[in-house]
């Protein structure tokens, strides 16, 4: 059982006057240890942005940079065929555009985890993840990458002894290879069903997957998505549960391999 987890969710996911998900981003953030902050290809602009980063600091959560594919129109959930050098330009620049304001605020970037179907993309990819993980540890070989257990882009940061932290999804579906079962849209949770579904991962190490087998996780970080629907009552009912079973929340268990 886990005496301690971070719980994480993507922040900022938002462009211009159009909100996405429940609009409830100051409200969770109250709420998590980490953050995840999109930078502009598959949501959010500069001034959401600085908006983010500088609630993140006033809350005390961790920040991450949340690159996704140049997809405002499908919020960075369409894959893109695109060679991995383009992409790890992609990621660069969009790390850096969030770096400076998370610099120019005092603060400083804790994570890198990449956004919807490019996570996904990496997690299969391996010249992809080498191509991206290579670069990451020479711009700053201290900085996690959050991933899952057991994917491409997991072992590759071990070979290239970049740190990570492996993450568990509360609010989406398993397959039986231990890895997420990708939709365009989230279909509905309820707040019980997540922290149940949480707890039980926490406690025992296990998930069901959608077939109904029970197979072994293992994380450092859960993630509840802003934009799932109801996602404040989902992540405020996952944390009060966890804390009630001796589950404290916290910034995650980093990996240095």
């Amino acid at each position: 059982m886990k005496q301690h987890i971070d719980l994480n969710s993507d922040m900022g996911e938002c462009f211009g006057p159009w909100i996405i998900g429940d609009g409830v981003d100051d409200a969770i953030m109250k709420l998590i240890s980490s953050c995840n902050i999109a930078a502009g290809f598959h949501a959010s602009d500069p001034s959401i942005m600085r908006h983010s980063v500088a609630n993140a600091l006033e809350n005390g959560v961790e920040i991450g940079v949340h690159p996704g594919f140049r997809d405002l129109v499908g919020f960075g959930r369409r894959h893109i065929v695109a060679n991995p050098t383009e992409l790890t330009n992609d990621c660069l620049y969009q790390l850096g555009a969030l770096r400076e304001f998370v610099h120019f605020l005092g603060g400083k970037l804790h994570h890198f985890k990449p956004h919807g179907s490019l996570y996904i993309h990496a997690s299969k990819d391996r010249a992809f993840s080498e191509e991206l993980i290579s670069t990451l540890h020479k711009i700053d070989p201290h900085l996690p990458l959050y991933c899952m257990q057991g994917t491409i882009t997991h072992q590759v940061a071990q070979e290239l002894k970049q740190p990570f932290v492996r993450e568990f999804y509360g609010d989406r579906d398993y397959g039986e290879d231990g890895q997420l079962v990708m939709v365009r849209r989230a279909r509905a949770y309820t707040p019980e069903e997540v922290a149940n579904k949480v707890l039980q991962a926490c406690k025992e190490g296990t998930v069901q997957t959608v077939t109904g087998k029970v197979i072994e996780v293992d994380f450092d970080s859960v993630c509840i998505h802003s934009d799932t629907p109801g996602a404040l009552s989902l992540i405020s009912a996952t944390k009060k549960l966890l804390e009630e079973h001796g589950i404290a929340i916290q910034k995650p268990t980093i990996h240095h391999p």
